[in-house]
């Protein structure tokens, strides 16, 4: 244990006298009435007269943050989930045995206050503390004055300290589940069956990523932690439910940046009898539904360029191809140009696109020109569409060109948000597509699914046209909350060891 500084161990010091006036250090339950907003919203509009006549009785309960002790009378602020609110406590008003207990507070230290609303001269709303309960004693203080953690990495490691010292960490806190409960009303109100499906995967499937492996005892099996919940959520396709969705955590073991955590939240949602369309028109819903329920606005600072033009949600959101945004930036024309290998390699190296040589085809070329060219060109929201039938092996063929499919991704501020299918539901399209990736993953892909052979057989019973759509929630809660980091909207992200 590291050595004790000075301030700690005076707060030590004063566990004994708690103790000795028959008090717990460490507290007991205590009956909350009220926040601190609703303190402030009783005492709004009312002169100090008034309030004295009106005599309302509030109970609170919070961290004390600031101390001014005068004295026989001495002002403090104490900090609950809803805000802050000023105390005011005097000996002739709560007894010499409870002032004397306050005397020994520490900022840090968690109080209980029942008292009367009044305000004072300067016209601050604040508790006339009639009874003074000492709840918890904080051993350790609290990071210099208001102005909390300074070291970005220390925030993030200790988002305890964080949640107390930045009100905008617990802003995001609070409004993140809103956005949720937003989102799941939108879809219940449509529909949709919210479900649960297994976390612990025996077949790497579902979306092209590298998966974290861990190992069942019972079983003496290795398992997957799931990179997706689309494979199980057809399945229910299959079985008649229709309507689908689920908010969960998935888990890539791959980097860490301001968008990617190993662990994150997604929703994924099918709907029987959909397409594409159906699925654009529920991805714009959902998300101008919820600025609009949530937050009552239609335009957001862009969060990956705060210094950039603002995203505006109140148009409809753009539809391109991906060939087309290659094409505007680059001039190179993948969709009218039907290259060979050797050609796009070649166009590829005169463009500075980086070519991996062992499993690369021209489709995987043309995500890799996007890629290079296209992605951070997508600011306003836009359904990018047109994608390659390599890199989308649960999609369906577009009729009119196989060698794309019926795929869109939704990009906000340059960066995906969104990804979307008309769902391939041809059980012996889907084993050649699974058949394919495994090839890619003996020429060394190790982000290519498997063969999913159940998967596989649920569809040879007949799956219904299906669209379907998956939404990363810590971004789509970036966007909305208007932070500039996935750690920022994760309350407990991934760091490294100290």
């Amino acid at each position: 244990m590291a050595e004790l500084n000075e301030q700690e161990k005076n707060r030590r010091a004063k566990l004994e006298k708690y103790v000795e006036l028959g008090l717990d250090p460490f507290g007991q339950a205590y009956d909350v009435k009220n926040t601190s907003v609703e303190v402030k919203k009783l005492g709004e509009g009312h002169t100090h007269e008034e309030l004295e006549e009106l005599n309302i009785n509030v109970k609170v309960a919070g961290r004390i943050m600031f101390i001014r002790k005068m004295g026989k009378a001495s002002f403090f602020l104490i900090q609950d989930r809803a805000g802050k609110i000023q105390i005011y406590i005097k000996k002739d008003n709560v007894g010499e045995d409870q002032y004397a207990l306050f005397k020994m507070a520490d900022i840090g230290d968690i109080v209980g206050i029942e008292g009367t609303v009044m305000v004072t001269m300067t016209g601050e709303i604040t508790i006339n503390c009639k009874e003074f309960t000492h709840l918890s004693k904080a051993l350790r203080p609290l990071p210099e004055k208001f102005h909390g953690l300074t070291d970005v990495e220390e925030r993030y490691r200790r988002r305890y300290l964080d949640l107390i010292m930045n009100e905008d960490a617990k802003r995001v806190a609070i409004e993140r589940p809103k956005i949720i409960r937003a989102m799941q009303h939108y879809f219940d109100d449509r529909g949709f069956i919210e479900v649960e499906t297994p976390v612990l995967q025996n077949v790497q499937g579902g979306a092209t990523a590298r998966p974290f492996v861990t190992h069942h005892n019972a079983l003496d099996t290795d398992f997957y932690l799931r990179i997706a919940t689309e494979l199980h959520l057809k399945r229910l396709i299959v079985g008649g439910l229709e309507r689908v969705y689920e908010i969960g955590r998935l888990f890539r073991n791959e980097g860490m940046d301001k968008t990617h955590n190993p662990e994150f939240t997604t929703v994924e949602l099918y709907q029987a009898y959909g397409n594409l369309d159906s699925m654009m028109d529920i991805c714009e819903g959902v998300i101008k539904d919820i600025a609009s329920k949530v937050y009552n606005k239609n335009e957001f600072n862009n969060p990956f360029n705060p210094e950039g033009e603002k995203i505006d949600l109140s148009k409809p959101f753009r539809k391109v191809t991906m060939c087309e945004v290659i094409k505007e930036q680059t001039g190179v024309d993948f969709k009218n140009n039907n290259y060979t290998f050797e050609e796009a390699v070649k166009l590829a190296n005169e463009h500075n696109v980086k070519v991996e040589p062992h499993f690369f085809t021209v489709g995987h070329i043309i995500n890799a020109f996007f890629e290079a060219y296209g992605e951070e060109t997508l600011i306003q929201p836009t359904f990018l569409c047109g994608h390659p039938i390599e890199i989308s092996p649960l999609t369906k063929k577009d009729p009119n060109d196989p060698r794309f499919v019926q795929r869109f991704e939704l990009f906000i501020g340059g960066k995906e948000f969104a990804n979307a299918y008309t769902e391939l539901n041809d059980p012996i399209d889907q084993r050649e597509r699974f058949e394919e990736q495994i090839k890619e993953k003996e020429k060394g892909n190790d982000e290519a699914s498997e063969m999913d052979v159940d998967f596989v057989e649920a569809l040879e019973y007949g799956m219904p046209p299906c669209g379907g759509i998956g939404i990363g929630i810590d971004r789509l809660v970036i966007f909305l909350t208007e932070s500039t980091s996935i750690r920022d909207v994760i309350l407990f992200p991934q760091m490294k060891l100290r």
